[in-house]
């Protein structure tokens, strides 16, 4: 990989980070009108059109064992990890829903060092974690401190970053295969809206279009729709394909912190020292992480050209 290559794969996990940062407001403000089930599959459907428009062309593989990974992809990406955060926001606290959720690039970590064997599993990225969590944990509870278990939402919430670091390797794994990224990941918004139909006679589900005549409703949808999903998911695939699947997931690391900005900027929402300092230790631990994980990527390179 080229280091232009390696620049592009940065910038765009970082803006899809920035956007993906800032969607907790949209949702918060569509859970007026719409359920989370309903806010899921209508931004996910608007997602899919708008890839299609800008990529119509039908899109054949060449196994079934390809369309597995597809599959698999939509099934664990789309479906299965926004339905299981969603109900373990049921059950347990969103603080302690962000800080399990935030733990998805060590589990991605975790599964890339067995069945990726370009990406391993580096001490330096261990430290970084764990700076990292840190940070994270001081931003979500704000010096409070008071830790309540939900074991059945906690469990869900574990259960989710685990299901997206399955997500981050079948990505890596499609993004070998060479096809076209907007294509691939229509494909993968497919199988993910297709799966998610038996959810929606399970939830309280109701395609009433009539709540779109509120612009507030549709300009937040068609965000989550638009720029959340068709975009971010495009960029994030191709920052996997060539970054990698560890390099990439470090990016969530900063999530909180981009959460934290956002809530001061449009919210209004005070920013004290602990969130300071939390948001100081999380980008501290993303570099420590990225950084090693950078190296030897770059070593693992240089020995197969030489």
């Amino acid at each position: 990989m080229t280091q232009n290559q390696n620049t592009v794969g940065h910038l765009l996990a970082l803006c899809t980070i920035l956007i993906w940062g800032t969607t907790f407001i949209s949702t918060k403000i569509l859970l007026i009108d719409f359920t989370p089930v309903e806010i899921l599959f209508f931004r996910f459907l608007i997602g899919y059109v708008v890839l299609f428009l800008i990529y119509p062309r039908v899109m054949r593989v060449s196994s079934i064992r390809e369309e597995i990974l597809f599959m698999a992809a939509g099934l664990c990406g789309v479906t299965l990890y926004f339905l299981i955060e969603n109900i373990a926001l049921v059950y347990t606290l969103a603080s302690n829903a962000g800080v399990i959720v935030s733990i998805a690039p060590f589990f991605t970590a975790l599964l890339a060092h067995f069945f990726l064997k370009d990406e391993p599993l580096s001490q330096r990225f261990i430290i970084g974690f764990g700076v990292a969590m840190t940070g994270i944990v001081l931003i979500a509870f704000n010096g409070t401190f008071k830790l309540q278990l939900n074991p059945l939402g906690d469990l869900l919430a574990f259960v989710a970053p685990a299901v997206w670091a399955i997500y981050s390797v079948l990505m890596r794994k499609i993004g070998e295969l060479r096809y076209h990224t907007i294509g691939a990941t229509r494909k993968i918004f497919f199988y993910g809206l297709l799966f998610m139909l038996p959810a929606l006679f399970l939830f309280d589900f109701r395609f009433n279009l009539e709540r779109l005549a509120d612009l507030t409703n549709l300009s937040n949808l068609l965000f989550l729709g638009v720029g959340a999903s068709a975009l971010c998911f495009v960029t994030w695939n191709r920052a996997v394909s060539l970054l990698g699947a560890v390099k990439t997931s470090v990016y969530i690391y900063l999530v909180p912190v981009i959460t934290l900005l956002a809530s001061a900027l449009l919210l209004h929402e005070p920013i004290t020292w602990i969130t300071m300092l939390g948001a100081v230790l999380t980008l501290l631990g993303s570099t420590l992480s990225e950084r090693k994980v950078r190296k030897r990527v770059r070593g693992s390179k240089l020995s197969e050209i030489h």
